[in-house]
Formats: C-alpha cells, sequence, structure tokens
C-alpha cells in the first residue's frame, strides 16, 4: 500500500514538468492583471548559461503544466466557498463589489495617518512654483486628484474595516492649496452622478466611461477658465448608452479568476464622431496605458496640453483628446518642465490618484525657477 502511495505521490508531483515537456503551457496570460516571465535567453556566453537555472525556476513558476487551472480552483474556493479574498491585494466588499487593497488603499480609506505640516508645505510649494513657472510661459494650470473606487463608494466597502481619522490625505491637500486657485475637486460631480447609476467597475480599481464623464466635464471647465479657447465639454445627452458582459477586469486578474467573474461594462457611445487620433505610437488605442501617448486633431484654433497622469486618466484620454489640437499624455506623477518646453502647450493638467498622496513625495525642485534670470 506504501509503495502504492508514494508511486501516486511521484506521478501527482511530476505531472505538471510532464505536461510542459509534452508542450503545454500551464499560463493564461490573460487571466492575470501582471506580466508573465519569458523563458531566459541563452545564447554561447558564459553569463547566459549562469543565469540560466534562476531564470528557468522563475519561468517555470509562471508555466508549469495546469498552473492556470490551479490558480482559478484555488480562488474559487477561497471567494465561492469561504467567502473570503484569494488576494491580499483585494478586498472583498457588499454586494458584488471588490477594492483594491494594496499600494497604500486600505490605509487612505481610514485616514490612517493624516500628511504631516512639512509634507503638506512640500506639496504646496511644488504645486505653486509649478503654477508660477508656467504662468511666467502663458500655459496654465489644472492639478486634479483622482478619487479612488473607495472614496465614491465607501458604503460598499467591508464594515469590519473602519476609519480612523476623519480627514483624508485628499481634504488636506486641497485645503493647502485652496487659495491657489490651481486644484480641481471633482467628487461633487461624482457623487451626484452616483445617485443615477453606476460609475466605477465592480471588478477593477477604476471608473467606468459614466464615472470618466464627468470627472472630465469638471476639468474642461477649470481649463476654459482659464484657456478660453477650450471648446466647451460633451453633455451627457451627446452619448447614447449601451452595455456589455466583460469578463472580470484588474482586481478580477489579482485574484486569478478574470475568465470565471463577470461584469455588466457601462459604456457611452458618442452620437457624433470624434475627432482626435492617436499619433503616437501608430496604432494605440488612446485608453492604452503607456509611458506616452499622443493624439491630435487637424485644428489650429484649438489650445494644446500636456497631460501629467496615471491609470485614471485612461478612461479620461478620448473624452480629453476632443479639445487639443494636440495632447501629449505622459505617464507619470512629477512635473517635467522639460517635456513641458519641448511642446509649448497653452494648459497642464496634472492628475494623480488620492492614494498616491501616500507613497509619492513631490520634487519642487524639478521646477526651474519661476522669477526671470538676470542677463550676463
Amino acid at each position: 500500500m506504501k509503495v502504492i502511495l508514494v508511486g501516486l505521490f511521484i506521478a501527482v508531483i511530476s505531472l505538471p514538468l510532464a505536461a510542459n515537456l509534452a508542450g503545454i503551457d500551464g499560463a493564461d496570460p490573460g487571466a492575470e492583471n501582471r506580466e508573465l516571465a519569458v523563458f531566459p535567453h541563452i545564447d554561447r556566453s558564459l553569463t547566459s548559461l549562469a543565469a540560466l537555472p534562476a531564470g528557468f525556476s522563475v519561468w517555470f513558476d509562471d508555466h508549469f503544466g495546469f498552473r492556470s487551472r490551479l490558480v482559478r480552483w484555488y480562488g474559487e474556493s477561497r471567494l465561492f466557498v469561504l467567502g473570503v479574498s484569494p488576494s491580499a491585494a483585494v478586498v472583498k466588499g457588499e454586494r458584488g463589489w471588490f477594492f483594491y487593497g494594496d499600494d497604500k488603499a486600505i490605509d487612505d480609506y481610514a485616514n490612517v495617518e493624516p500628511m504631516t505640516d512639512a509634507a503638506l508645505s512640500n506639496w504646496r510649494a511644488a504645486s505653486v512654483r509649478a503654477r508660477d513657472w508656467l504662468q511666467a510661459r502663458d500655459i496654465a494650470y489644472v492639478f486634479v486628484i483622482a478619487p479612488d473606487k473607495h472614496v465614491i463608494y465607501a458604503d460598499e466597502m467591508p464594515p469590519t474595516l473602519a476609519r480612523i481619522g476623519e480627514l483624508s490625505r485628499t481634504d488636506q491637500l486641497f485645503t493647502a492649496l485652496q487659495d491657489t486657485g490651481l486644484a480641481v475637486d471633482v467628487r461633487r460631480e461624482l457623487f451626484e452622478a452616483k445617485a443615477h447609476e453606476r460609475i466605477y467597475q465592480q471588478t477593477d480599481t477604476h471608473w467606468n466611461e459614466r464615472g470618466a464623464l464627468p470627472a472630465y466635464q469638471r476639468i474642461i471647465a477649470a481649463v476654459r477658465a482659464r484657456v478660453p479657447s477650450t471648446p466647451p465639454a460633451w453633455r451627457r445627452d451627446d452619448f447614447t448608452d449601451a452595455e456589455r458582459t466583460i469578463e472580470g477586469l484588474d482586481l478580477a486578474g489579482m485574484m486569478g479568476l478574470t475568465r470565471v467573474m463577470r461584469e455588466v461594462d457601462l459604456l457611452l457611445v458618442p452620437k457624433r464622431a470624434r475627432r482626435a487620433r492617436v499619433i503616437e505610437p501608430a496604432g494605440a488605442a488612446p485608453t492604452d496605458e503607456l509611458g506616452r501617448l499622443v493624439t491630435e486633431i487637424n485644428d489650429r484654433s484649438l489650445p494644446r496640453a500636456v497631460i501629467f497622469r496615471d491609470s485614471f486618466t485612461s478612461q479620461l484620454a478620448p473624452f480629453l483628446s476632443e479639445h487639443f489640437s494636440r495632447a501629449v499624455y505622459l505617464w507619470q506623477n512629477d512635473f517635467d518642465a522639460e517635456e513641458v518646453t519641448r511642446e509649448h502647450p497653452d494648459v497642464v493638467i496634472q492628475e494623480i490618484v488620492g492614494r498616491h498622496l501616500y507613497n509619492f513625495i513631490p520634487s519642487p525642485e524639478l521646477v526651474p525657477d519661476p522669477r526671470p534670470q538676470p542677463q550676463r
């Protein structure tokens, strides 16, 4: 009997490798919200040979036979049997809602640690210095904090997570920048839209198109106040409602359940053709999450823009691009004076998601001195 059990054990643990040797890749790249390891490059150099064992081990961890099926079974058993999230990076909320639990998101929801006076002073210095440097060049500046899903849908967060403080870091920063006139708060518009329809994805970190629209309208209103040649924002009745059922999004991927979970994506179909086209990189969509993305409209009467952004601008880009002859989207939190100088924009929009106020420290020294330099 012992021999049989040992034989069965050896057979079971050998199955994944046997599957790989038979040409079966256990990975499912579309099922996880990350890049899977690639097979190590091998050439005749000693360096590549020395790196082969470690590289193969990393590759095998992502590609061993039946891996995606085992990951899915684990996720299903945790979520649907035990009723808990299979991933520490995902919070299981109420009524089918899921929330990002990493990247200080829970600290941000609970208001665990207020910003210090020194941190607020640093943020103010960076923002005001950027504004003044831009103003000296007749460039407008709009600073936006995108609300995390747990801000707008706090009522769907699990009751076991209690809030410790009254004020969020976003509240603190808006107060610190109140007299500068450059900060844009889109929360009121989002709460108003939430009363009528769902504006964030249930299995994703971000707003959907119907949430991005009111945020975009508020941003464009701020841009128009500074750059009057900017066209008015598109209205809600410029779109037709549409729906589609899709696989689970980024949070589902973090749990290994992309192929299992479904949600209804609430879309907005424009009644008139969009004019903006992505010119860099060629073939990209405006919602693609790229380090640099450029859109253009063949209309010189429109202003130009540089947008410093994170992932929350992905759904904003198709809306914002309709207002600029050229819009350059740069995936970074820090201000980049060299890029602004190259692009000669009429407005700079800087967007950052609220939870990043916990882990991003702005650098005022990256902005050149806004004061005119003496002539030599």
